[in-house]
């Protein structure tokens, strides 16, 4: 088995950092995927994906305000969770011993004759 590579001091700051993340998501407001454009004076158009076909709403100024929230809380809530991920896998796989690593195997080629 191979040792732990994470000291008991870096996993506790990295679960203070990963608990940073969770109160970050807690502060998000609505969130929604796809984009927002601005067409003629006073027209916008939200556009997002729904079962693998592209979808197009016209919306009003005040709904155009509330989805450009609402879309930008969704990429927060993306990176947070991408950072996450990463905190996860280091404590994951570096907290506790892992499984012994195989000493490599040396393959002597055929000859093609």
């Amino acid at each position: 088995m191979s040792k732990p590579t994470l000291s008991a001091a870096a996993v506790r700051r990295i679960e203070q950092r990963y608990q940073q993340f969770k109160n970050e998501l807690f502060g998000l407001g609505w969130i929604s995927q796809g984009s927002l454009m601005r067409q003629l004076p006073n027209a916008w158009r939200w556009t997002c994906k729904v079962k693998n076909k592209t979808v197009t709403v016209a919306l009003s100024k005040e709904q155009a305000e509330l989805y450009q929230q609402a879309i930008t809380n969704h990429r927060k809530l993306e990176k947070i969770l991408r950072q996450m991920r990463e905190l996860s896998q280091q404590v994951l796989l570096g907290s506790v011993p892992g499984a012994r690593k195989r000493a490599r195997s040396k393959h002597r080629e055929k000859p093609l004759s």
